[in-house]
């Protein structure tokens, strides 16, 4: 009888055809979001390291600018950082931001969906938020998943595959 393969990891687990992890989360404006809201409609969830660094800034700018598009394609499009609420409320007030902005500052969503990993940078290791997105269906499946994130055209990327579910 063949063995069973061995999950060393959530983040294996999560592939397209799997059902995303559920999340609460408080957001900017003092609201709050979750999967259970969301029950139904197809939704973008984008983690990002930092408010207001240079790569995140340009991501949430390139996802604002899109916000009309991803609203006619009816997929909300929400942005998770472990930045607080209030560092939240000026990035998105700095900037014009149209997208909704969740916090995580506990990484307990970073951590379900397997992009809490570890970083290095001129030879130190710390832990951080991988730049990663999930694009999860009506149905709660996740639809696609795209890692280690390059800004440039990741946005369009997304946008299509989005009109395609």
């Amino acid at each position: 009888m063949p063995k069973a393969p061995a999950t060393t990891a959530l983040s294996e687990e999560l592939v397209p055809g799997r059902k995303a992890p559920a999340f609460k989360l408080a957001t900017d404006g003092g609201g709050q979001i979750s999967s259970a809201a969301l029950k139904g409609q197809p939704f973008v969830l984008y983690f990002y390291p930092k408010d207001d660094t240079s790569g995140c800034t340009r991501e949430a700018l390139g996802f604002s600018e899109a916000k009309r598009k991803f609203d006619a394609a009816g997929v909300a499009v929400i942005g998770v950082s472990k930045d607080s609420v209030a560092s939240h409320d000026k990035f998105k007030a700095k900037h014009k931001l149209r997208i909704t902005l969740a916090s995580d500052p506990e990484i307990k969503t970073a951590e379900a969906y397997g992009v809490w990993v570890e970083k290095s940078l001129y030879g130190r290791i710390y832990m951080g938020m991988e730049r990663a997105t999930f694009l999860v269906d009506a149905s709660g499946k996740i639809a696609q998943i795209w890692r280690k994130v390059k800004v440039a055209g990741h946005v369009e990327a997304v946008l299509t595959a989005a009109k395609a579910l």
